[in-house]
């Protein structure tokens, strides 16, 4: 497939994983410093909507010191992207990925409503099974997909996923030892009642360094659902592994972090345990987000800066053709962030929760659309296509597993 011809398939949609696995345990919600931020996937609204407008150019909110404490060094303004292999080919609708500690990945399919394990070395695949009760249709399906904490012991695995009455959360007992195709267990839902639509689900789900299960959301279409700070559509949302709400939250019980998103899609924590978020714009505006417990992130009344009082401003916009922000890493002192319509990965270099430079685009319209990034250890990531969800141009191999270098 040509670049020409991925290029043509910009914004005609309308709606991981990111776990890093802590080496310590923080527990008090005092000890948390976490920030993040949503847009629909390619078209930034439901089918029919009207098309940007905006000028096509990204911008970004800059200071030369931020985050707090001792001072932060910013990393280069520019960086390096180097694609060093590709780790798997012919997957179906990937979108969630786990990496296991032994070096394989776990992939969700989300038309197939299956979980894929990924041979890291030889790309070979081995279905674990189906997830029941996913109802796949739009955006929806079986989403983000996470490991417990306590992995090593429990050997539990997390997944979002849209049922035929509300997208859900669940966690699966995986048997190794089983044979293939048997190997998860009865799905545990330990959250549900999450708005779904055609469009805007959410979907992404990661525990973060406090061990605490996060999940960004969507609002199903229904723009007044992201500032009702009852309801789950439009929200990032903070649980216990239990699908409790997690202690310390900024609501009282309530599983509610951050309110006022559109269609969250992408978590990520830097090196100081600080959350970021990218989300769905509409019309105008993609945006990544510094997540602060509690913020309103201002849609439907705000789309990008508004600079508006009570509302929390992204750290970074673009406009909707460039971006339609999926999943998000931190690496080498930047955010990475894959584009689905813009078909391109964007680096974001951080100083404390601020961009420190402007963002860098790289492979732009060499792998089609990118649904999920996640770290691979020190200078690499995994990258995840997604050109065979029904909005792509599938070529031969599609979809696939790359791996990356970046600085």
């Amino acid at each position: 497939m040509t670049s020409g011809s991925r290029a043509g398939d910009r914004r005609v949609e309308g709606t991981k994983i990111v776990q890093r696995r802590a080496v310590s345990a923080v527990l008090a919600a005092a000890a948390l410093v976490l920030t993040a931020g949503c847009s629909s996937e390619d078209d930034g609204g439901p089918p029919g909507g009207t098309a940007s407008a905006t000028p096509s150019r990204t911008t970004t909110e800059r200071s030369p010191s931020a985050g707090g404490g001792t001072a932060e060094k910013a990393p280069p303004a520019t960086g390096t992207v180097k694609v060093v292999r590709t780790v798997a080919e012919d997957l179906d609708s990937p979108w969630g990925l786990a990496p296991l500690p032994d070096g394989d990945l776990l992939v969700s399919s989300r038309d197939e409503g299956t979980i894929v394990r990924v041979d890291g070395e030889t790309g070979e695949k081995t279905q674990l099974g189906e997830v029941p009760g996913v109802s796949a249709a739009g955006e929806g399906g079986l989403l983000g997909i996470a490991l417990s904490p306590e992995y090593a012991s429990d050997h539990m695995v997390y997944a979002y996923f849209t049922s035929v009455s509300d997208n859900r959360i669940v966690r699966m007992l995986y048997d190794e030892k089983k044979p293939a195709g048997e190997q998860l267990g009865a799905p545990d839902t330990i959250f549900k009642g999450i708005p779904k639509g055609f469009v805007h689900n959410g979907g992404r789900i990661a525990f973060g360094p406090d061990r605490m299960l996060y999940a960004g959301t969507g609002e199903s279409g229904e723009e007044g659902l992201s500032q009702d700070k009852e309801s789950l559509g439009g929200k990032i949302l903070r649980l216990t592994p239990e699908g409790e709400p997690a202690p310390g939250n900024p609501f009282p019980d309530s599983a509610v972090y951050s309110y006022g998103h559109r269609n969250v899609q992408g978590l990520a924590w830097d090196a100081r345990q600080r959350l970021f978020a990218a989300e769905f714009g509409q019309d105008t505006w993609d945006e990544l987000n510094a997540i602060e417990p509690g913020g309103n992130y201002g849609w439907p009344e705000a789309e990008g800066r508004s600079g508006e009082s009570g509302f929390r401003d992204p750290i970074a916009q673009w406009s909707t053709d460039e971006a339609s922000p999926s999943g998000i890493a931190y690496a080498e002192g930047s955010i990475w962030m894959a584009g689905l319509g813009g078909e391109r990965l964007w680096r974001v270099p951080l100083k404390g929760t601020k961009a420190s430079a402007d963002p860098q685009s790289f492979l732009e319209g060499e792998h089609g659309r990118l649904r999920t990034v996640v770290p691979a250890g020190g200078d690499r990531l995994w990258l995840v296509t997604s050109e065979t969800d029904g909005r792509g141009s599938p070529g031969e191999g599609d979809d696939r597993i790359l791996e990356l270098q970046v600085s």
